[in-house]
């Protein structure tokens, strides 16, 4: 299967399972190990830096061990997901806290949509270059 134009096939079955592996480590990551600690503290507009640096050494974490076990020569790609995390995160953090959004301002959820839109896109660019080296 030809993604792009041009020279560049992917396996359609390793693209798929790399989306199912990071996809699964989002979830896990952002909703299941993320304490209201660092989902509220990461936003404030002070004390930030401690919650923000846990939350995302949890995301470098994951996704060393995921390369780990299914691309071992891959498993920078832990830090590289830690350093896009912290920024993503870090900009709508800084733009809720200096803003004062709430749950209750259109703009808050706009920022949380394309803080979330960062991140898949991030693991859809892994998952190709995975299907793409790895298959």
């Amino acid at each position: 299967m030809t993604i792009f134009p041009g020279d560049l096939s992917i396996p359609l079955g390793a693209l798929v399972f790399w989306m199912l592996v990071l996809t699964g480590k989002h979830v896990l990551c952002d909703f299941f190990l993320q304490t209201p600690w660092m989902a509220l503290g990461k936003d404030s507009p002070t004390g930030w830096a401690k919650p923000l640096l846990v939350h995302c050494s949890i995301h470098g974490a994951v996704a060393t061990l995921c390369m780990l076990a299914f691309a071992p020569a891959f498993w920078f790609l832990g830090l590289v997901d830690f350093v896009i995390h912290l920024s993503a995160d870090r900009f709508k953090g800084f733009c809720v806290a200096t803003f004062r959004l709430t749950g209750k301002d259109a703009w808050f959820w706009w920022l949380l949509g394309i803080d979330q839109s960062i991140h898949h896109l991030t693991d859809f660019g892994f998952a190709v270059l995975l299907a793409a080296r790895v298959s």
